[in-house]
């Protein structure tokens, strides 16, 4: 079945792009509590990974079981903060350096006023120590919402990212989508 995407203006498409591309900075910049601003107290945050099904099982819609890997609320994101910020992170020792990378930026308007679902395509580069280095790639949805609650003016209140990748070779998680 093929989403049919209701354009928006091109201004609100710059505005929402940016405040995008500005939500990967604060995550490069581990800016984590500048960044828990850009969410929203009700968030759905979750990520899984892909599935592999055969296709007479696909035609059929018998699918395999979803595998979770976040399902978080805001509550959560920020236990998983404060960890990161009593330097006894272990994983995290030396940070991570990551690169978010979102493009393909599809924008469509909700039956919410000033909501709006977005899907893009999305890259992260992760690199720790002298070798090692990780990519995920996928695609993510997201639900955002016009607020004053920050200097941007939106909040997220709703991601999914669905990883291509079945296995995750990484040896952890530690690192925000």
């Amino acid at each position: 079945m093929t989403q049919v995407i209701t354009p928006v203006s091109m201004e609100l498409h710059h505005e929402i792009s940016q405040f995008l591309f500005y939500e990967a900075q604060k995550l490069d910049d581990w800016q984590f509590r500048d960044w828990l601003t850009l969410i929203a107290e009700d968030i759905h945050y979750t990520m899984r990974t892909a599935v592999n099904a055969q296709t007479r099982d696909r035609r059929r819609c018998v699918q395999p079981p979803t595998t979770w890997i976040f399902n978080d609320s805001k509550f959560q994101l920020e236990k998983r903060i404060a960890r990161l910020e009593t330097g006894m992170a272990w994983a995290e020792e030396p940070p991570s350096r990551t690169r978010h990378f979102v493009n393909n930026i599809q924008i469509s308007p909700t039956e919410q006023e000033d909501e709006y679902d977005i899907r893009v395509n999305y890259l992260l580069y992760r690199s720790q120590k002298e070798k090692d280095e990780t990519f995920y790639v996928g695609m993510r949805n997201d639900r955002i919402r016009r607020t004053g609650n920050n200097d941007m003016g939106w909040e997220i209140a709703h991601r999914e990212i669905i990883l291509d990748q079945v296995v995750i070779t990484s040896h952890n998680l530690s690192i925000l989508f």
